[in-house]
């Protein structure tokens, strides 16, 4: 079978081969988020900063550099549908950048990564991949709104790689608001215990609200068809 760099569901022999010829450098920066339910995305993203410098924050202990070039990380795991869209853009000219490696990965409705023995998921690697962007910036991803873990607010990592090189290392976040009502959905409601918000996790207060990524319903009259989440990520070249 013949996988473009956009493939949905094959895998390239290996990231570094696939980054070998692009070129560019910088420090990377997430843009200000906000909650948008059935505003068109493009309103959204104009409506919003999206090339303001933040830093970044610690990559956490989940990590692993994989081979996985795929748009669908689902591998059949159960939860909200969430159909992710990470722009990545000059920080000074705000211009989308072609080619940037998108590497994405985050914990199940239950809360447990992939590829871990201490989370019993060993050689798995369910919600972990890499896309690139094209030429409007845009990396795309479908993925599971993820569950949360005892001391964390809900959030999914991020790293963005240019020219093989590791230019901004961060965490996305969601809106309590919409957090509350997904954690009313199967399966998030089989968990118990107390969730951390986003005020009291380290982490997110580091990132800061341009972290949030902004989100809607895919259809307006009920949640339980998903959500479309976007941010806007800004690199320095020069």
């Amino acid at each position: 079978m013949n996988h473009s760099r956009h493939d949905d569901s094959g895998y390239l022999p290996t990231r570094r081969r696939l980054l070998r010829d692009v070129t560019g450098a910088g420090v990377g920066a997430v843009g200000v988020g906000l909650i948008a339910r059935g505003v068109p995305m493009e309103e959204a993203d104009a409506a919003t900063p999206s090339c303001v410098l933040s830093p970044e924050v610690t990559e956490g202990p989940y990590y692993l550099d994989l081979d996985r070039i795929r748009r669908d990380i689902t591998e059949g795991k159960a939860g909200l549908r969430l159909d992710l869209r990470i722009k990545v853009v000059d920080a000074s000219t705000c211009k989308p950048i072609e080619d940037v490696a998108v590497d994405i990965w985050h914990a199940d409705a239950g809360g447990t990564y992939s590829g871990f023995t201490a989370e019993g998921t060993d050689g798995r690697a369910f919600l972990r991949g890499v896309q690139l962007t094209g030429d409007d910036g845009v990396a795309r991803f479908r993925t599971i709104y993820p569950g949360w873990y005892t001391g964390r607010a809900i959030h999914i990592h991020l790293k963005t790689h240019v020219g093989g090189r590791t230019v901004h290392t961060g965490q996305l976040f969601f809106s309590d608001r919409v957090s509350d009502r997904v954690a009313r959905l199967s399966p998030y409601n089989a968990r118990t215990g107390t969730r951390t918000r986003n005020s009291a996790d380290d982490i997110y207060r580091q990132a800061g609200s341009g972290a949030l990524l902004r989100l809607r319903r895919r259809r307006a009259s009920t949640l339980r068809m998903g959500l479309i989440g976007a941010i806007t990520v800004g690199i320095d070249q020069s």
